[in-house]
This record gives structure tokens, sequence and C-alpha cells, in this order.
């Protein structure tokens, strides 16, 4: 005859059991919303930051052909003195493949290389794809590093919205961006910069999530996307997704890896 002790603990046993078998049927947290959206986020306000580039010369200004070239005004007389760079309220496509309409403000108090002048960067009604880039981007010029090299702190606060108004992100970032190829030569298309640093944003689905760049990423002036470097995703209560911009191909293509798994994503 089985004992009411033997009865208990089958029952402990199989309660024990049952419970390591949901535990074991549990899916694992794969989703890479957050770091697809940071990526994004960073990518587009890192072309923000080219297509100023892109009109800057030795008094703040430099002008590049492209396919979807803007409309650029300058006021040299106000306090700071400021840039609009218009690209017209309908899509025009560059030679890149990505299409642009509104504008960019800029307003600057000195020249680009001199150190403690400080820009601001504000889109106006600026799409890129048809995706909404709303918010500021500020850099500083911090003089030369202990190599020689001129570097930048960048601060960013802003949004990125889908082009069918379907979700909004934010972002926020704090960087360093270390000039570190180009800035002998007076072509644009040379121009190399490694960006490190750290950030926060709010995905899609309204969750917050940390950023650490953990190697330096790379952005060259002559590529519209972030071709090199590695960051670390922590959204809120859940495992660090690791984002992984490649080996230097100018492709828009990045990995995400969670829980194992890796995932291709392609920016349009």
């Amino acid at each position: 005859m089985i004992s009411r002790k033997h009865l208990i603990l089958a029952s402990c046993a199989l309660l024990a059991f049952s419970a390591c078998r949901k535990e074991d049927d549990e899916t694992p947290d794969l989703d890479y919303t957050s770091a697809s959206d940071n990526a994004r986020a960073e990518d587009a306000f890192s072309d923000m930051l080219n297509q100023v580039d892109k009109a800057v010369d030795d008094n703040g200004l430099r002008e590049m052909e492209d396919a979807c070239d803007p409309t650029v005004t300058f006021d040299t007389l106000s306090n700071p003195r400021t840039i609009t760079i218009d690209f017209g309220t309908v899509n025009c496509t560059a030679a890149n493949g990505r299409t642009r309409r509104g504008r960019i403000l800029v307003s600057y108090t000195g020249r680009y290389r001199d150190p403690g002048t400080v820009i601001t960067i504000t889109p106006q009604d600026y799409y890129v794809n048809d995706n909404h880039l709303q918010g500021t981007k500020t850099v500083t010029n911090m003089g030369t590093d202990q190599n020689g090299h001129l570097y930048y702190t960048v601060t960013v606060n802003g949004s990125l919205t889908a082009a069918d108004g379907s979700w909004t992100a934010t972002h926020q970032a704090n960087r360093v961006r270390t000039w570190i190829q180009g800035s002998d030569t007076p072509t644009l298309l040379d121009d190399v910069y490694e960006i490190t640093g750290s950030g926060s944003g709010v995905n899609r689905n309204g969750i917050a999530y940390t950023v650490n760049i953990t190697n330096a990423l790379r952005v060259a002036i002559g590529c519209p996307f972030i071709t090199a470097g590695t960051v670390q995703v922590t959204p809120q209560d859940r495992p660090t997704r690791t984002i992984d911009y490649g080996n230097g191909s100018c492709d828009g293509t990045f990995s995400v890896t969670v829980n194992g798994q890796t995932f291709t994503v392609t920016i349009g």
C-alpha cells in the first residue's frame, strides 16, 4: 500500500517536473525591435549630419554635386550664423537611392574646424524614405585629441516616425565624433569619422532601452550608412541585443544577435 508520505513525495516530484517543463517550453526572447529602431534612428541622424557636412566650405560651407541637390541658403550676418538646406516639398532621389524632402536648419557659432564652435541641426518637415525625422542634433568642436585628430561631442534628442505613421521611436545619444581620415585634404569623400559613446530611447512598442557602443562606429562621408562597429542595446528587463555593422561594406546591412540567435536587417 502506498503511504501518505510516498503520495506527498510523488506529488512534489510531479509539480517540480511540471515547473521544469513549463520553464523549458517558454519561448526565448528573440525580439530585436529596440535594436532595429535604434539602428534606424542612428542611421537617420548620422545621414542628416552628412547632408550638413556637404554644405560646408572654408567659411562654414562646402558644396558637392548630388543627384538630390538641395537649395542651400546662408545667413552670415546673423548671430549665430545659419544655413538652410532645402530639399523641397516633393521627394527627390539621391544617387544612393534614398529619397528626401523637407528642410534642415543649421545654426553655427564659428568654423567647423575651430575649437569651441557649436553647430545645432534641426530638421523641419524633413523625411528620409518617407520616414519623419524630428528633434535636434548638436555638435561641439572640442579641439584635437592626443593623436592629433579633431574631435567633437555630439548630442541627439529626437524621434523617427514610420512612413505610414504606425509607430514612433525616440532616440537620445551622447557621442564623441573623431575625424580620423580626410581632415588634411580639400575633398569631402575621403572624410571618415569614428563614433563612440552611449544613449537611450523608447522603441515603437513603448519599451525603454539603453545603448552602449562597444566598438567604435565607422562613418564615411562617401557612404550613407554606418559601415562598421558594434553596439549593445539593452531593453528594460530584457537581455542585451548586440548590433554588428560589419567590416566596412557600404550596403546598409547589419546583424542583431539576441539569446544566441542572429538576424540580418537592411535599412531601406
